[in-house]
């Protein structure tokens, strides 16, 4: 059995809401090939630079918070001309967590100063240790939520949770 595996996709937050809504992740205007790489039970979370698709406000947190479902992708038809590829996710209950109080703390964030250049591909895999800090911001219990991953992750110390987490 794979082992679990974590995720982030950049997202608008308005179509991360589309996303939640309909229990799919779409990523890379719709390209098949980073969701190829996701397995059932693998964590993903939205991260949210803006509030609307192309140009809307800056918003800088992260958005979601689930479980792949099958791991099975497939493609769906918007219109003759757009026909993304999905994958079901089962997003859970969670607040929205800026990111700014995280950087110092996520590791797969190289530069502190240019934190957004890790996230400019817009799909990326992060270390558990990570997705747990981000679960933790966003109020979710890791170790409850992914208990393949271990129990030891689910409070991170190096990690100050959201105010309205609380």
């Amino acid at each position: 059995m794979n082992a679990l595996r974590f995720w982030i996709g950049v997202v608008a937050h308005d179509h991360a809401e589309r996303a939640i809504a309909g229990s799919f992740a779409q990523v890379n205007h719709g390209k098949a090939g980073p969701l190829e790489r996701l397995h059932a039970g693998d964590g993903f979370a939205i991260y949210s630079p803006r509030t609307t698709h192309p140009d809307g406000a800056p918003l800088q947190a992260f958005t979601a918070i689930g479980r792949v479902r099958s791991g099975i992708v497939y493609q769906v038809e918007l219109d003759r001309e757009f026909r993304p590829f999905r994958i079901d996710v089962d997003y859970l209950p969670a607040t929205v967590a800026p990111i700014r109080p995280l950087i110092e703390s996520l590791t797969f964030l190289r530069s502190k100063t240019h934190w957004g250049a890790s996230l400019r591909f817009g799909f990326l895999r992060i270390p558990a240790d990570d997705f747990a800090r981000i679960a933790f911001a966003m109020g979710r219990d890791f170790a409850s939520d992914f208990p393949a991953a271990g129990a030891d992750r689910s409070a991170p110390t190096a990690c100050v949770p959201n105010a309205a987490t609380r």
